[in-house]
């Protein structure tokens, strides 16, 4: 079965669909490719794969650690480069928050946030920089 389809709508636009769950997501190129930039760029969804991955299987191995981090955020930002027109740079920095997590949770984290599927699918040319700040919230 396949994941997604998509439909090209004109004024370099299409409709993405997850075929499990019906959920749509438009994209639009961006303002540097013709575009109206009204929109994630299909760039801009790769780049935003690599934060989105991150964080969940972070979420998935702080629940197997008992720790945890909702309301975590991730910012992405992503560079482009020419010759060929490719993303050449990510950097994915993530703010975890956390209820009781130790320096060993602490590193068990990261090192999962790191060696996420998406990241290992990504060209080893391109690079991945990513920033870790964690913030311990008070119990109560």
């Amino acid at each position: 079965m396949y994941t997604s389809e998509l439909i090209y709508q004109g004024n370099l636009r299409a409709n993405a669909t997850h075929l499990q769950s019906g959920t749509i997501i438009e994209t639009d190129a961006p303002t540097d490719n013709n575009g109206k930039g009204e929109r994630f760029s299909p760039t801009d969804l790769m780049a935003t794969s690599l934060g989105s991955c991150a964080l969940t299987v972070m979420g998935i191995e702080a629940n197997k650690l008992g720790v945890n981090i909702d309301g975590s955020t991730v910012q992405v930002k992503k560079t482009m480069g020419i010759n060929p027109r490719r993303v050449i740079k990510i950097e994915v920095k993530m703010n975890i928050v956390h209820k009781g997590c130790d320096s060993n949770q602490e590193a068990k984290l990261i090192e999962t946030g790191l060696n996420c599927p998406v990241s290992k699918s990504l060209h080893p040319e391109l690079i991945q920089d990513f920033q870790f700040n964690f913030t311990e919230l008070k119990q109560g």
